[in-house]
């Protein structure tokens, strides 16, 4: 299970679980002091059992047994312990690791979606899996082997490699739920497997949630009990579909707190048609670092809106690069389809079929730009993200400047630029020195870092950088944008300079 910060999920203690039912339910009565009978009637609506529909739905989910090579620092203490109770004192468990892996043991849930074996479950759950078994409600043992896995939503499709007709289950239509929507868990928590929990949809992710998304993903946040050992479990809703995939808590202590999160089943079966298919998910690619439009960098550009996605970076002979998007672009749209924000470009810019023919539509100097665009396909392996907390330094001769906003600047030359893997043609010059109360510095900018421009303008001298201040207060404007090159990377940072 996978904890982000916190954990996810609450137990319901005194649910009364399933079954849509119509009227009023007689419940216990008792007496009062005067002998007259007190009746408590659940509300109208209110499920009687849940017992029905765990009955129906269980023999389709499986607990995921899965052993795996792991560097043996990497198991954490609640492993340890695990393992220890599973298997008993090693002999020389208080001596170091005979060599720099060992087996290791992992615990998870997942569920079939066909009567010929497929099986649904995290990603997180068998990577890096030597041996996959599912264990079945009656209690058999089976083997089982990878079909596909999609680290970026979390998911993988196994097969078992004997036996047939098996007993499974159906997506159901996320897009339907609606907060409060009764849903029940079942799934292999710490080993316990066939264990049921029942709660409601306590939110559900909305474009922009950056609190319940992630790139690719929506998550259902619902409060019946998810914990270890439950992930790639099934949330059903009450008519049996499966409607989310279990996927991570939210918690201080590593147990369900009452938030976790499903995986939306319209995503979940998507991407599980596409690994069912092909054994990968293949998504398009422009070849870009992008940032979210925030409204600094919207007053910082004159725009009356903080939408779309900023060019931050470009890559070297990418599909941008061979169309002709530049840094500092603005991606409003793609094929008509409006974008917000980064996380839906990238999710539009995923959805489009490599080596397809495309129309971007960018602000750039004020106006609004179509630029015709042939995705890639994208590699698996992403660089890193830029790390402003780094001091890299570089060796550098040339001559400082002292500039406003209490930067020490110096130019580029030939070797500090193949130093940081930039362009031989590439603008800019390096931050040799901060002032303490330089307002860069808050934001995290470091000397060794280079900036790249000033509002759109290649920065080459220090009177480039007072110039465009003092335009921008002209304007009427408060922050400066400048695209500032550290790690390999290019981002875009807002600098306020209304003290300055």
């Amino acid at each position: 299970m996978k904890i982000l910060g916190l954990s996810r999920t609450a137990l319901i203690a005194g649910f009364v679980g399933a079954g849509a039912s119509a009227g009023f339910l007689l419940g216990p009565q008792f007496q009062n002091a005067d002998a007259r009978p007190i009746t408590i009637q659940a509300p109208v609506g209110a499920p009687v059992s849940l017992a029905d529909l765990i009955e129906q739905v269980s023999p389709a989910v499986v607990s995921v047994n899965v052993v795996s090579e792991r560097e043996a620092s990497d198991l954490s203490e609640l492993e340890r312990f695990f393992d220890r109770f599973r298997n008993g004192p090693q002999p020389d468990e208080n001596e170091e690791e005979d060599g720099p892996t060992r087996e290791a043991r992992s615990l998870g849930s997942g569920f079939f979606i066909s009567s010929d074996g497929l099986i649904v479950t995290n990603n997180h759950v068998i990577e890096g899996a030597t041996q996959i078994e599912v264990v079945l409600e009656d209690g058999r043992e089976l083997d089982a082997e990878l079909v596909g896995a999609d680290a970026e939503t979390d998911l993988a499709v196994l097969r078992v490699t004997e036996g047939s007709n098996f007993a499974h289950v159906q997506f159901g239509n996320s897009s339907q739920l609606r907060r409060g929507d009764w849903v029940v868990a079942v799934g292999n928590p710490f080993g316990l497997g066939g264990t049921a929990t029942a709660g409601i949809v306590s939110a559900i992710a909305k474009p922009g949630d950056r609190r319940r998304s992630s790139t690719y993903i929506d998550y259902l946040q619902i409060d019946a009990a998810i914990n270890r050992g439950n992930s790639g479990g099934p949330t059903f809703d009450l008519y049996g579909n499966v409607v989310g995939v279990n996927t991570a808590i939210y918690s201080p202590t590593g147990g369900s707190v009452g938030i976790g999160f499903a995986i939306t089943s319209n995503q979940a079966k998507t991407v599980t048609d596409m690994l069912t298919k092909d054994g990968k998910v293949t998504r398009g690619w422009l070849g870009v670092t992008i940032q979210d439009v925030t409204d600094d960098i919207a007053d910082a550009r004159g725009l009356a809106d903080a939408d779309g996605a900023i060019v931050a970076d470009i890559v070297s002979d990418g599909p941008a690069k061979k169309s002709g998007i530049r840094r500092g672009d603005i991606i409003v749209e793609v094929n008509g389809t409006k974008v917000t924000d980064a996380t839906t470009t990238t999710r539009v810019v995923g959805s489009l079929l490599a080596g397809s023919n495309n129309t971007f539509v960018v602000l750039r100097n004020g106006a609004r730009v179509n630029v015709p665009v042939t995705v890639g396909e994208r590699p698996e392996n992403i660089n890193a993200s830029f790390d402003p907390s780094e001091d890299e330094r570089p060796d550098n001769d040339a001559e400082t400047e002292e500039g406003p906003l209490g930067l020490t600047l110096s130019a580029l030359d030939a070797d500090t630029r193949e130093d940081m893997d930039m362009e031989a043609d590439e603008p800019g010059m390096v931050i040799v020195d901060l002032s303490t109360d330089s307002p860069l510095r808050e934001i995290g900018l470091r000397p060794g870092m280079v900036i790249l421009d000033v509002n759109g303008q290649p920065l080459t001298s220090v009177e480039t950088l007072e110039n465009e201040i003092n335009a921008t207060k002209r304007r009427g404007r408060d922050n400066v944008l400048m695209a500032v090159h550290s790690n390999g990377r290019t981002l875009f940072v807002t600098v306020d300079i209304s003290d300055n």
